[in-house]
């Protein structure tokens, strides 16, 4: 079974993902110095990733890397959770893009 298709859409998912987290981390870094913004993790430890961060940085790196082990060795188990923890840190960018809007 060849995954090339999900790879790829894998891939292009990231890095939007990747391009929204710099934009998001630069909003959190300023809403900080404001005194605001005061969390030491942006998901909860039962969400599936490794990384506890405040940033979405570390998330979309543990992304990475997991696409990178995907890649060396397609692991179909491992699939659902990759795509799963994608869509999770995808529609939580979406939804502190939108609050902030509306801020």
């Amino acid at each position: 079974m060849s995954f090339d298709t999900v790879i790829e859409q894998y891939r292009n998912s990231l890095q939007t993902a990747y391009r929204q987290a710099v934009d998001a981390d630069a909003m959190l870094d300023a809403m900080q110095q404001e005194g605001q913004a005061k969390f030491s993790a942006i998901f909860r430890e039962d969400a599936g990733f490794t990384s506890q961060a405040n940033r979405f940085g570390p998330y979309v790196q543990e992304l990475a890397q997991a696409l990178t082990q995907f890649e060396a060795a397609p692991d179909a188990e491992a699939l659902p959770q990759m795509v799963q923890q994608l869509e999770l840190l995808l529609t939580t960018l979406h939804q502190l893009r939108q609050q902030l809007k509306g801020a």
